[in-house]
């Protein structure tokens, strides 16, 4: 069998799995977040934090939610890890520097799970389980919830309420990540990951001295830093390393991981708005993405420029031998049109414009499918600039899901789409400009200037993977890199929230004949269509200095 066709076959198996995996999930996670029972263990739950799950919230009382509980988060891993050298199980690792320690805790609470360390040589078992680990299950939880709030705007009116945020994000661990990741874990540990709390030890002789490695909880970290579209790693190989990613099957199966809440949760949306073909329609706008990039970034992985390339077969340089380039392809588009960051091979070694594509795939928002959450939501607000667009061509006030599209409406969703690409190129033009931060940059010229690029990027929207050949452990990233991280957050869910409250005020508008059909084909055409019309404008520039020119260099 070819690597081309084997690349091929894996994305149509991935593909089955899902469309399996869909209806059932969408439903289930719908009666999550509709029901008012509570589960004997949540009650426990609210009852320590001291929360009313049944107490009903408008938009700035879930966003002080989110914010206050998030806030909390970003202390306690910060202590954590700044008290690592005199915590147990520590595994002998000092604690860690005030600059590293505030990006990481930023990191891992806004669920971008950046990693400027070595995982292996940083932390230990306490701040790997009690701390990075929770908060891979909370941060997705959170962005779940915003996306619920923002789904609850649509379907209620004349009410500003849009739920419980404790209620949300408690059942969002409860009902969904940790079952989930429970069963993830177990298929992980079956196929070969390690999972244990085993201290370092060598595992042979290399290049003729000894190498190390320590054990951990890895399978179970694994299982949600897929399932919670979360990145970052146990160690610093990531899902390259055969500890978290020991054979053909896992690497596909971290892949449905990481794709099947964000696909998902558009069912979730059609029944809770009570149509599931306006889910359906949101869901053909991200497959549509998600295929076309995928098949793109095959094509320029596979493309046989150069003769070293031609006697390879594909671009292998940097890719996971043990998996070949379609499925490394495959991987790596998953992960950056998600908020994952997980990476099973080095995108900085990807061609030129296989580099682009990883690049262009988080500008666009992460939104096909995006990630848990997250994704629903960007692509919920790409929707409203859409039916607005639509509403201008025929002289219309324009509707969506029987909500009139107002001024205060457009003003939110423009600022939601404004703010992630204003803080990545303000960052990298300030990196660039200033004469420190360019010596972090292994590379000189298009491909360096694409690392600086990537790094601001993935920290913007939350994404946590790296393009490699950045020195990101430096005070400048680190702290620039955590600022990212914060308001490429926390920013657009002000904006999601305030929006959902003024749609949930709004009494619906009935249906006539020259309202625009948002569940119709021609409907995701033009979604499609605005979506990358709108990133292409915003980001051509900065894309045709880096892995554009060195793309059409090559």
């Amino acid at each position: 069998m070819g690597p081309v066709l084997a690349g091929v076959l894996q994305l149509l198996a991935l593909i089955g799995a899902l469309a399996l995996a869909y209806v059932p999930l969408g439903n289930y996670m719908a009666r999550v977040y509709s029901t008012d029972k509570h589960w004997r263990v949540e009650k426990w739950i609210y009852k320590g934090i001291g929360a009313n799950p049944d107490t009903e919230m408008r938009w700035p009382a879930y966003l002080r939610g989110v914010l206050a509980f998030s806030a909390v988060g970003v202390l306690f891993l910060y202590l954590l890890q700044r008290l690592q050298g005199v915590l147990p199980g520590s595994l002998g690792f000092a604690s860690i520097d005030p600059d590293q320690a505030f990006n990481t805790a930023v990191s891992f609470v806004t669920n971008t799970n950046w990693q400027s360390y070595y995982g292996e040589q940083a932390m230990g078992h306490v701040v790997q389980t009690a701390g990075l680990a929770v908060q891979n299950f909370v941060s997705a939880a959170v962005g779940i919830a915003v996306a619920v709030a923002l789904v609850r705007g649509f379907a209620r009116s004349r009410t500003g309420e849009l739920g419980n945020f404790w209620a949300d994000m408690v059942r969002g661990v409860t009902r969904i990540l940790l079952p989930g990741a429970f069963v993830a874990a177990v298929v992980l540990v079956a196929c070969g990951a390690i999972q244990n709390f085993s201290g370092i030890h060598e595992v042979g002789q290399f290049m003729g001295g000894s190498q190390q490695w320590n054990g951990g909880a890895v399978a179970s970290q694994e299982a949600i830093k897929e399932f919670g579209t979360n990145g970052g790693g146990y160690f610093n190989a990531n899902s390259a390393h055969p500890f978290e990613n020991p054979t053909p099957f896992t690497n596909l199966f971290e892949i449905f991981l990481l794709l099947v809440i964000p696909f998902s949760l558009t069912r979730t949306f059609g029944v809770m708005v009570g149509s599931v073909k306006q889910g359906y329609a949101i869901l053909a706008t991200m497959a549509t993405i998600w295929v076309g990039f995928t098949a793109l970034m095959m094509w320029t992985e596979f493309a046989h420029h150069g003769p070293a390339l031609q006697i390879a077969g594909g671009a292998y340089e940097g890719k996971e031998v043990r998996f070949g380039v379609g499925s490394s392809s495959i991987f790596a588009v998953a992960t950056t049109l998600t908020s994952t960051g997980a990476v099973d091979s080095f995108h900085s070694s990807f061609t030129g414009l296989g580099g682009g594509i990883t690049m262009l795939s988080m500008m666009l928002g992460e939104i096909a499918p995006g990630g848990t959450g997250s994704g629903l939501y960007g692509m919920l607000i790409m929707a409203v600039i859409a039916v607005f667009i639509a509403g201008l061509m025929v002289g219309r006030t324009p509707e969506y899901l029987g909500k009139k599209i107002g001024t205060r409406e457009i003003k939110l969703a423009a600022c939601y789409i404004l703010i992630t690409p204003a803080l990545v190129l303000v960052f990298t033009a300030a990196a660039m400009a200033l004469p420190t931060p360019g010596n972090s940059m292994t590379n000189s010229g298009a491909h360096g200037f694409s690392e600086i690029l990537y790094a601001y990027t993935s920290a913007a929207n939350n994404n946590g993977s790296a393009f490699a050949g950045l020195n990101a452990d430096t005070q400048w990233f680190n702290t620039t890199l955590g600022l990212a991280m914060v308001l490429g957050r926390f920013l657009p869910m002000v904006f999601v929230l305030a929006l959902a409250g003024s749609l949930a005020e709004q009494q619906p508008v009935p249906q006539t004949a020259g309202t625009l059909r948002t569940e119709k084909p021609l409907f995701t055409g033009l979604l499609v269509g605005a979506i990358l019309i709108i990133t292409g404008l915003t980001y051509f520039p900065a894309l045709a200095l880096g892995p554009l020119a060195e793309g059409l260099a090559s």
